[in-house]
């Protein structure tokens, strides 16, 4: 019979599971309690929450928030990153906090409901932020419309070229 306190703990998993649009999992071992401080503050100063969570109780969590690919990753002693304001941001958070620690190892990350592994968190961490993303998206779409808009100005623009030619011509003054 679950205790009180396995209860709100799996209550407050779920909340936070279902909140969060990703997650990423790391093995915690070899670090300290005071390391283990130190890289929630530098996570929390960027709007990520780094729980230490007993896997029974996490996995349960996982599949009544929905999330059944992050039970997957629960193996072995388990952290689990939430937050930030994109995916990319939650990964490349989280790899800058633990880089100093080399017995820290990314087991991989749940984006949606997809799972990825450490390799894919990776390669997630060197993307640009979302909101650089949607300025090369907005760049993009915008440098056909100005080359368009160029190009139809073209024939209007040289016909006031030719024009003020005419005029400096039948003026007596030399074209320039």
């Amino acid at each position: 019979m679950p205790t009180e306190a396995k209860v709100a703990t799996v209550a407050e998993l779920v909340e936070a599971f279902s909140a969060s649009p990703s997650a990423v999992v790391s093995d915690y071992r070899g670090l300290t309690v005071s390391d283990i401080g130190k890289v929630r503050r530098e996570l929390r100063e960027k709007g990520i929450t780094y729980k230490v969570v007993k896997n029974r109780l996490a996995k349960i969590a996982a599949d009544q928030a929905g999330r059944p690919a992050l039970a997957e990753l629960l193996t072995g002693p388990s952290a689990v990153a939430l937050g930030g304001t994109d995916e990319a941001s939650l990964a490349r958070g989280l790899l800058d906090a633990v880089r100093p620690y080399r017995t820290v190892v990314v087991r991989g990350a749940i984006v949606g409901n997809t799972a990825i592994d450490g390799d894919g968190v990776t390669r997630l961490a060197a993307l640009p932020g979302r909101e650089v993303l949607l300025a090369q998206l907005a760049g993009s779409i915008a440098s056909p419309l100005s080359s368009m808009a160029s190009l139809l100005a073209a024939p209007l623009r040289n016909l006031g070229y030719a024009l003020a030619q005419v005029r400096d011509q039948k003026a007596g003054e030399p074209a320039a």
